[in-house]
């Protein structure tokens, strides 16, 4: 089951819950361009991720890098690491993406030696996962099992998925990468999400570059740096793409409207928004919501 709108707080942790019901453990197929944004939003989360490329390609930011994922390769994102995704070339893009919590992965007498070190690093935000080697072979093989397993719940399966985990990580660590811990590199990723988090408190308000910066507790000029470094942007030009993205979700509800929907995301003038809605999405935010509604996905008032 696809999640096309998962939930996202206040500083961009995401909120679904990665779980079977007896597993801290989810594994489900993702079509990007399913997705209310037309794209995996930016967020994170404490789980690990897999991603296992099944159709098309897509093109992942993890922190401040890109890379493309083609077809039959995979991906690890590490624990706590910001991530987006977008589909590339119009591919119909289809992925596995396997998320677990980190201490599942090993017993609890393990894990101090076999994750908590590469959960820990700052120079492992994430790892290309190439079929064609015999450990990305394995690990994707792995994912593909257990995602078959979580969905046909064969009796024991609980078991096979443990055991797979298992195989999935001593594939993934025992290829011999020197592990790094840097400090600033750690205080450098939790001011990002503090702005980040205090753009999602208070995108519907007037906010300033000086209201960014202190939330991170930088200097104007730093905060520009931190958002030209990770994002490519400047830090008020996400915080119009971020009103944009939340504005989405009110123009699929019935009762809405396109001027109430602009202030109610923080745009002080209809006219702005709708100037900004166009230049992001290629259409206006009436034809937007009238899209919608033909495509039957438009919400009731009772959600």
């Amino acid at each position: 089951m696809q999640i096309k709108n998962f939930k996202i707080g206040k500083d961009l942790k995401e909120l679904t819950e990665h779980r079977t019901v007896v597993l801290p453990v989810a594994c489900y197929e993702t079509t990007i361009n399913q997705n209310i944004h037309g794209y995996i939003p930016l967020h994170w989360h404490d789980e690990i991720q897999f991603v296992r490329m099944v159709e098309g390609e897509a093109c992942f930011q993890i922190n401040e890098e890109k890379l493309i994922v083609r077809q039959g390769d995979g991906l690890f994102i590490n624990s706590g690491c910001l991530h987006m995704a977008e589909e590339m070339n119009e591919s119909g893009c289809v992925y596995i993406c396997l998320n677990v919590s980190p201490d599942f992965v090993v017993s609890q007498e393990q894990y101090a030696t076999y994750v908590a070190p590469y959960i820990q690093a700052t120079n492992l935000p994430y790892l290309y996962i190439d079929s064609n080697k015999s450990w990305g072979k394995n690990i994707l093989d792995a994912i593909g099992n257990i995602h078959q397993w979580i969905q046909q719940k064969p009796p024991y399966f609980e078991l096979d998925v443990t055991l797979n985990l298992t195989l999935v990580w001593k594939n993934l660590i025992t290829n011999g990468f020197q592990l790094e811990y840097d400090r600033m590199e750690a205080v450098k990723s939790r001011r990002m999400k503090q702005m980040l988090s205090w753009i999602d408190l208070h995108y519907a308000e007037k906010i300033t570059l000086d209201d960014i910066a202190r939330a991170g507790q930088l200097s104007r000029s730093e905060c520009c740096r931190y958002f030209k470094r990770m994002l490519k942007m400047t830090p008020l030009n996400y915080v119009i793409d971020y009103r944009i993205q939340k504005s989405l979700v009110w123009l699929q509800r019935t009762e809405s409207n396109v001027t109430e929907v602009g202030y109610k995301v923080g745009f002080n003038s209809t006219s702005y928004f709708i100037e900004r809605f166009k230049k992001a999405k290629k259409m206006t935010p009436l034809a937007y919501k009238k899209l919608k509604m033909d495509n039957g996905s438009i919400q009731t008032n009772d959600g």
